[in-house]
C-alpha cells in the first residue's frame, strides 16, 4: 500500500514546481524530499517526474498519480482540521473526586463557572471521604485534604485553612470559654463514624493542649454536624471552607478564638503532567485560579 505521506509530499513537489520549493512548504530538507520521491517511484514502478537542472515536469503516469495525490492533501487537510476545532471547543469528560460537605460551597460554584467557560465538557463528581485510586477508579482529578503521600501523583496546593471551634449564639446564650479544658463541660460534636474517644489539638502561640473527649454527637458528614451546630445542639469543629458562610451570617460564633486547629493544605491532584487531557488541564488551571476568588480571607 502506498504511503499517504510520500503522496502528500509528491502533491507538494508538483504544486510547487520544485524540490526546493516543495521543502519550504513542508518543512523537510531537500534531500528528504527527494529522496521519499524517489522510493515513491521504485515502490510504483514508473518515473513520475522528469527532472532537469532548472525545471521539473511530470510525465503521463505523474499526472494521474497527482490527482488521487490531491485527494490524500485534502485528507489529510481535514483531519487536521478536526483535530483543531476538537482542541479548540474542549469537549470530552472530567472524572473528579472530592470529599463530603463541599459540594454546596465549592463544587458547584467551580464546577458551574468551568461549564460556562468550557460547556462541551461533562464533569461527573464521585463524592468520597477515602483516598481514590486514579487509575483503577478512572479518577482524573481528585481535590485532597493533608499532604500527598503518592509519588506516582502530581499536587497543586487550592487552598490554605485552618478548622474552627464553633457554636451557635443561642447554644451559648451570652457564655465564654476561657479554657480548652471547659469544653468537656459542654455537648460536643464530632466528625467521626461512631462516639468513641475523641481528640482536639489546639495551639496558642507556643503552647499546645490536647482535649480528649467522648463525642454527645458522631457523624463522618461536616453538612451534618453544621445543621446540628446551627441548632443549637453543642460545640462542634468544621472545616472553613464548610463554615464560612455561617460564620459571615453569624449563625456561628468561634469558641475560644485564641485557641487554634494546625492550619491545612486543600489541594487538587492528578495522575503525572505527561499527556494531560486538556480538559483536565484546563480544569486545574481555572481552579487554583478561581477557588482563592470564592474564599477570600479563610482563617489560617
Amino acid at each position: 500500500m502506498t504511503d499517504l505521506n510520500t503522496l502528500i509530499v509528491f502533491a507538494r513537489v508538483a504544486e510547487a514546481g520544485s524540490l526546493s520549493g516543495a521543502a519550504r512548504r513542508t518543512g523537510m530538507p531537500v534531500s528528504t524530499v527527494s529522496r521519499k520521491i524517489a522510493e515513491l517511484e521504485d515502490q510504483l514502478g514508473v518515473r513520475l517526474i522528469e527532472r532537469s537542472t532548472r525545471h521539473l515536469r511530470l510525465t503521463d503516469v505523474g499526472q494521474e498519480v497527482l490527482a488521487q495525490a490531491q485527494r490524500g492533501l485534502e485528507i489529510g487537510e481535514a483531519v487536521d482540521s478536526i483535530v483543531s476545532n476538537r482542541i479548540s471547543e474542549v469537549r470530552g469528560t472530567l472524572r473528579l473526586s472530592a470529599p463530603p460537605s463541599l459540594s454546596d460551597s465549592l463544587l458547584a460554584p467551580l464546577i458551574g463557572a468551568f461549564q460556562a467557560s468550557y460547556p462541551g465538557v461533562s464533569v461527573h463528581v464521585f463524592v468520597t471521604s477515602r483516598m481514590v485510586d486514579h487509575i483503577s477508579e478512572g479518577i482524573d482529578i481528585a481535590l485532597r485534604f493533608g499532604r500527598l503521600s503518592d509519588s506516582a501523583l502530581v499536587s497543586r496546593p487550592l487552598l490554605r485553612y485552618r478548622h474552627l471551634l464553633l457554636a451557635s449564639p443561642d447554644y451559648l446564650d451570652g457564655r465564654r470559654l476561657d479554657d480548652p479544658d471547659h469544653l468537656r463541660d459542654h455537648r460536643l460534636l464530632a466528625f467521626a463514624f461512631e462516639p468513641q474517644l475523641y481528640r482536639w489539638i489546639l495551639h496558642r502561640g507556643s503552647e499546645k493542649r490536647t482535649i480528649e473527649f467522648q463525642p454527645n454527637l458522631a457523624m463522618n458528614d461536616y453538612a451534618g454536624i453544621a445543621a446540628l451546630l446551627t441548632a443549637g445542639s453543642g460545640i462542634g469543629e468544621l472545616p472553613a471552607l464548610v463554615a464560612h458562610g455561617l460564620v459571615a451570617q453569624r449563625r456561628l460564633v468561634e469558641v475560644l478564638p485564641n485557641w487554634r486547629f494546625e492550619p491545612l493544605e486543600f489541594s487538587i491532584v492528578h495522575l503525572g503532567n505527561r499527556h494531560i487531557a486538556r480538559p483536565v488541564r484546563l480544569f486545574k488551571e481555572f481552579a487554583i485560579q478561581a477557588a482563592p476568588k470564592l474564599f477570600r480571607d479563610l482563617p489560617v
